[in-house]
């Protein structure tokens, strides 16, 4: 039976039973953590021999005689830009590569507009008032680089097949101070979903009021695939063109989880004219990026198959800690009906929503119990989840083992603080 069908009585009974199961594992005094979309150390290993590829004088220059110890290629060479294109299905003169990260990227494209404009358009910093979009649940450090700059953001609602086009393309046609929308379209995060192509295509088509709306398209987990069935995404440049809206995209991606967390490389993939605009700041910025990085990723993984048949290994040592979560929540909460959870086919986190108003009570009774989480609300811009339900689960970093050990107080932890909340409903009906 659910919880909800249960009788007073034997919900305080169950009670009773869970905050002893609960003390027990609270005494053990473990320390875990499901907080962050960290790769683990195994995953780490694989991309070990990269730090070998360039061992003499022929292995320093790039395929245009670059030499990779010097200055110049300030937007990458060739080599790395190809291969970053084949993970995104986009053409090499779209990249620019960066250094390794592309949270840096987007921070710089959000400082660069505030301070000299898109495109020519007027800064930022000279408007009232700058309004992103942010799907949600979405991405903690999206928002966090939009409210350092004092970007106003909206809440959008996710779907399965991506942000409510209906409210975004109302909002975006009827508003010229939303200067853009964050996505990550690929096994999003939290909720692991997808775009759809009419998303793609609808997105592509957007008909802004402002002339310097953008859309912030961060392709983190492009090659992150759990499973041989995988989702597959729309290129969002070219539909970009076909729709007559060339410049009304900004793509992010990088190999932070494919090889080196730290010291990948990251790029962004853009219009011709995007791109000369942003390289007017480069050449302020930076004389060049690391680009002995750049050909270590391009000798090393060579083409696109080569980080395919690379990230395979990723998803046959990541893909058993998901099931093991999964195992544990189906076990354990399908039928009791107080959390619902997705089922991803790729990316690194599953996202649970909660009974309303109980995720913040969940993760600090996980904490107490030695279970770190993403705090409640982390997945909403400014901190604050409208219900207070939705719980970001990263299950990457631990071991299945370990995994499994946290997934129980979790869901131990959902239980208890769910009968309470069921409780002080039925309390409130009685009063």
């Amino acid at each position: 039976m659910s919880y909800r069908d249960l009788s007073r009585k034997e919900l305080l009974e169950l009670k009773k039973q869970l905050e002893q199961e609960y003390q027990e594992a609270k005494s053990k005094g473990l320390t875990l953590d499901m907080s962050r979309g960290k790769p683990e150390g195994r995953q780490l290993d694989f991309a070990m021999p990269m730090l070998d590829v360039l061992n003499s004088e022929s292995h320093v220059k790039s395929i245009d005689g670059t030499d990779c110890r010097n200055y110049g290629a300030m937007d990458g060479i060739i080599e790395t830009k190809t291969l970053i294109a084949s993970m995104v299905g986009a053409s090499p003169k779209n990249v620019i590569v960066y250094g390794n990260s592309s949270l840096n990227i987007m921070y710089d494209s959000i400082s660069r507009s505030v301070t000299h404009g898109v495109m020519g358009s007027t800064p930022w910093c000279k408007l009232d008032k700058v309004k992103f979009l942010c799907p949600v649940p979405g991405y903690d450090r999206h928002f966090a680089i939009t409210e350092h700059f004092g970007v106003e953001m909206i809440n959008i609602p996710m779907t399965t097949t991506g942000p409510d086009m209906d409210m975004v393309e109302h909002l975006v046609s009827s508003d010229p101070a939303i200067k853009g929308i964050w996505c990550v379209p690929k096994y999003s995060n939290p909720q692991g979903y997808t775009y759809s192509n009419e998303t793609v295509k609808r997105l592509a088509a957007l008909k802004p009021a402002a002339s310097d709306f953008r859309i912030y398209w961060d392709n983190a987990y492009a090659v992150h695939h759990l499973y041989e069935e995988q989702d597959e995404l729309l290129e969002i440049l070219g539909e970009c063109e076909k729709a007559g809206n060339p410049d009304l995209v900004y793509e992010f991606c990088s190999t932070s989880k494919v090889s080196f967390a730290g010291a990948g490389i990251a790029a962004m993939i853009a219009s011709e004219a995007n791109l000369v605009d942003v390289k007017k700041q480069l050449a302020f910025q930076t004389i060049g990026y690391d680009k002995l990085n750049q050909l270590r990723h391009a000798l090393y993984f060579e083409d696109l198959g080569g980080i395919q048949v690379h990230m395979k290994k990723h998803a046959e040592l990541i893909r058993p800690k998901f099931e093991a979560v999964l195992k544990v929540l189906n076990e354990e909460l399908s039928w009791a009906k107080v959390g619902t959870w997705t089922e991803p086919k790729g990316g690194y986190f599953i996202s649970f929503d909660a009974l309303p108003g109980c995720a913040s009570a969940i993760v600090e009774k996980c904490k107490e119990a030695g279970v770190v989480l993403t705090g409640a609300g982390a997945t909403f811009p400014y901190g604050k989840d409208p219900e207070d339900s939705n719980i970001r689960l990263a299950p990457t970093c631990p071991t299945p083992e370990e995994l499994e050990v946290a997934t129980k107080i979790f869901v131990l932890s959902v239980k208890l603080v769910s009968i309470e909340a069921i409780l002080d409903t039925c309390n409130e009906k009685t009063a």
